[in-house]
């Protein structure tokens, strides 16, 4: 909601500490809390409630560091997008964490349990911002004002998000809506397909009260419910068993076609502070950081620094942050390098040679990565210092310079959740699926020329292969939470298909259960609803 500051409570049905927006300005009646029944003819005050909805994937609570929403023994650890990455990433092929944190170790090796932190703390928080948005929601259903009823689709667009992440990483979540009251009784589960139909028909319902592409970022608008349709539909076949691609290209054709978007010309610009959609063509919607309004050590400011260290690329000297820096934990695995790094292309079809340690051979400009101490690592407990370093995100603007808005602490680089990039090569997948592979070749061939700054990295239809596809995902996407998705989607993920270091605890990589397609829900939450029952298989 234009940077978001935390200074506001508001109560609804339930308390929510709430976050106001700096373009607004606006000062309460009490400056300690608004109840729920002033808040109708004040749309100011509902744009403020709004944005703790938006607030509540990106930070852990109110304040800097303080008044967290759920407690919990380190609130920085336990937010939606640290958990939702760590998920999405460490348990593939792509990330690998060094540090000794309980449940770090059994995410790295596909070894985890219902008692898992992060899941529980994932299940919580999605969870949370979905009881946010219910009310939200329930209070703004009978709105007159037309700016309000906007509101009111985009905290459903929320909604919708929270659950998207739910049907994809936990399956069978418990389900509630505006319409359920707050602490009233115990949810019931709702089954994988439902919920993927509930989904798809409310960004459906709103899509024509939201706001028009690229009206305010990052408010989401209908661009960002186009693309949410879309990944929806790219899984459809995961979700229900049912393929959608039809659907998917429906999407991304609207999106495409919109004419708002296109490809930054430096792909770095997507991961620099500079990535916001008032300076970035790509970004069409994303999470947004602020070394002032959203202070904390989560979101982008937890990616750059889990993956700088103080010998082989210090933050200090890459990043520009100096306070509380290098905290050497996440880099990628070999398996992954040799996704990343076209051997083809760039090296002759051999190994990656370890005396090219910054890649300066590549081609790609996607490459960012610098060899550490050794190319393998040697146990699924070792430092960061193995393995290769990753350095994708940082805080510093694309051209270098810091952002005006610098903190040393705290980076101001957006964490991405729909890009153009997303459309191009979703729409390729899609066409590749419906077995028209030169449409396929065209999509993908842009995204690739703006990676090697020419047409010499561009394909050929015959080139175009499922594995190709997820290969060129991982080159595009990697870091930025999409990975464990994609392998499921492609089979990939569990079973024996694909194997890298350290999945299933093993170091050349095992094949896994393939019920760890999705995870378990957290025991404790199962054993406080008598309404939920475990995912098979945990």
């Amino acid at each position: 909601m234009n940077k978001i500051k935390a200074t506001l409570i508001i109560v609804l049905s339930l308390v929510l500490v709430t976050s106001c927006v700096d373009d607004l300005n606006v000062a309460p009646k009490d400056p300690d809390s608004i109840m729920a029944g002033n808040l109708l003819d004040k749309p100011e005050y509902m744009k403020q409630a709004l944005g703790k909805i938006y607030a509540s994937f990106i930070i852990s609570g109110q304040g800097a560091n303080g008044g967290p929403d759920i407690t919990s023994g380190d609130e920085n650890f336990f937010t939606t997008m640290r958990a939702l990455w760590n998920c999405q990433e460490i348990t593939t092929d792509e990330a690998m964490c060094g540090w000794t944190d309980v449940g770090i170790a059994d995410l790295n090796t596909q070894t985890w349990s219902s008692s898992n932190p992060f899941l529980t703390a994932l299940y919580q928080r999605l969870g949370l911002s979905i009881t946010y948005a219910n009310d939200f929601i329930r209070i703004t259903n009978d709105t007159k004002d037309p700016v309000v009823k906007q509101y009111n689709s985009e905290a459903r667009f929320l909604r919708a998000l929270a659950y998207f992440y739910q049907i994809d990483l936990f399956g069978n979540p418990p389900f509630t809506t505006e319409k359920d009251g707050v602490g009233k009784f115990y949810p019931k589960q709702i089954k994988r397909a439902d919920l993927f139909n509930y989904i798809t028909s409310e960004l459906k319902d709103i899509e024509a009260t939201l706001g028009e592409p690229g009206f305010s970022y990052p408010q989401a608008d209908k661009a960002a419910a186009w693309m949410l349709l879309a990944r929806l539909y790219l899984n459809a076949e995961v979700y229900t068993g049912t393929a959608k691609w039809d659907s998917c290209k429906i999407y991304t054709d609207k999106v495409i076609n919109s004419n708002k978007y296109s490809l930054a010309s430096n792909y770095r610009q997507n991961f620099s502070a500079d990535n916001d959609g008032y300076h970035n063509p790509e970004m069409i919607f994303a999470w947004e950081q602020d070394g002032t309004y959203t202070q904390g050590y989560v979101g982008t400011t937890f990616i750059i620094e889990s993956s700088s260290d103080a010998v082989y690329v210090r933050a200090e000297d890459f990043h520009g942050l100096t306070l509380n820096t290098n905290w050497n934990g996440n880099r990628t695995r070999k398996n992954f390098m040799n996704i990343l790094v076209d051997t083809l292309k760039t090296y002759g079809n051999v190994p990656v040679p370890a005396s090219d340690n910054m890649f300066s051979q590549s081609k790609d400009k996607r490459v960012l990565l610098k060899m550490k101490q050794s190319i393998d690592i040697p146990s699924a407990s070792s430092s960061g210092d193995y393995g290769i370093g990753v350095y994708k995100f940082t805080a510093k603007n694309a051209d270098g310079s810091l952002p005006e808005t610098f903190n040393p602490a705290y980076a101001c680089t957006d964490y991405p959740i729909f890009r153009y990039a997303d459309a191009l090569l979703m729409r390729a997948e899609a066409s590749f699926r419906l077995g028209d592979k030169e449409a396929a070749k065209n999509d993908i061939n842009l995204v690739r020329e703006r990676a090697y700054g020419n047409t010499e990295g561009n394909i050929q239809a015959s080139d175009v292969t499922a594995d190709f596809i997820l290969d060129e995902r991982g080159r595009e996407f990697y870091f930025e939470g999409q990975r464990r998705t994609d392998l499921v989607r492609f089979g990939k993920f569990t079973d024996g298909g694909y194997n890298w270091q350290w999945k299933g605890g093993v170091f050349e990589g095992v094949a896994t259960e393939k019920h760890m397609n999705i995870f378990p829900i957290p025991s404790d939450e199962v054993a406080s609803n008598p309404n939920i029952e475990q995912n098979i298989g945990y």
